[in-house]
């Protein structure tokens, strides 16, 4: 049996290994709204933009700079030992990976099965899967000790591969939110765009940031959903439905929860379709992703405006 994806995690912190830094916030151009909110009970929040910073203000599979895609595709073929079981094509070994990876991330979001209106969400796990199938007919290995078997060893390679491509850490005042409302027993948990290895990610960048210190995150159980899962990139509401379950489950109903995101359209505007209070957070101009117009609109405005994340206990 390998190790976990946290243990993989853990291991590869330990390496000398160079990472993309994460992105410095942009101060929005934004005015804080924090109007009294009574019986909240949960806070649900997105994670990518809004607990942690993110180079691109967005989880991406592909970025528009080459020189980025080049370079995390050359550390993962290289860190995966994949170079000589790829067809020997002229061409450097991240080329010859572009050429596979592009067209099947836009055959995935083609092909995948979601509901009219909805936007097909990769498993960036099963992408990496289909690309080792193609390079096990040329005899590819792995050490099973440390990477476990065929799905494992795919999601550690989409983890690293992430890590290569986008610079991510921890958003100021993260832990301390979370902290915050777990000390006042108000439920918690995450929903939004997410992968196989977002909890890991995220719960790496607190602990090396403000530092929740080993301590599990303060989340319920049955209140995390991630779009990997549905298969469905947001925005759609049945993001929402698991979490709402449990949540009605606790006798929480949809008015007493408070879903927190840096993304009007995408996130915020379902939520609020589904009866939830909005808190649109407003801390960094890359990950923001709402205008004035929006804002102000009856059907797409925010219960709250947060320009910092320590504000959600105001």
């Amino acid at each position: 049996m390998g190790k976990s994806l946290a243990e993989y995690a853990d291991w590869l912190a330990g390496r000398d290994l160079i990472w993309p830094a994460p992105p410095v916030p942009v101060p929005a151009k934004a005015t804080p709204f924090l109007k009294p909110l009574p019986e909240v009970r949960a806070v649900l929040w997105n994670v990518y933009g809004t607990l942690l910073n993110i180079a691109d203000g967005e989880l991406l599979h592909l970025v528009d700079d080459p020189l980025r895609m080049e370079v995390a595709l050359d550390k993962t073929v290289h860190e995966f030992n994949m170079w000589n079981s790829m067809y020997r094509k002229p061409g450097a070994p991240w080329e010859l990976m572009f050429q596979q990876y592009q067209p099947l991330v836009t055959d995935l979001r083609l092909t995948g099965k979601v509901r009219r209106g909805e936007t097909a969400e990769i498993d960036s796990a099963h992408l990496w899967k289909i690309l080792v199938e193609r390079l096990l007919q040329k005899k590819y290995t792995w050490d099973h000790a440390l990477y476990g078997e065929l799905d494992e060893y795919c999601q550690k390679i989409a983890w690293f591969f992430h890590r290569a491509l986008q610079g991510c850490g921890a958003a100021e005042g993260a832990a301390e939110a979370l902290e915050g409302l777990a000390d006042r027993r108000v439920v918690q948990g995450l929903v939004g765009a997410g992968q196989c290895f977002t909890l890991t990610e995220l719960r790496g960048h607190l602990e090396q940031g403000e530092g929740l210190q080993r301590r599990p995150l303060p989340l319920a159980p049955g209140c995390v959903s991630f779009s990997y899962e549905l298969g469905a990139a947001p925005p759609t509401e049945r993001l929402f439905t698991p979490v709402l379950e449990t949540l009605g489950n606790l006798g929480i109903e949809p008015g007493e929860v408070l879903y927190v995101s840096s993304r009007l359209m995408a996130d915020l505007a379902p939520a609020k379709r589904l009866g939830l209070r909005t808190a649109l957070f407003a801390g960094d101009k890359t990950s923001l992703r709402a205008t004035g117009t929006q804002v102000r609109d009856p059907e797409l405005q925010p219960d709250r405006i947060l320009t910092a994340l320590n504000q959600i206990h105001q």
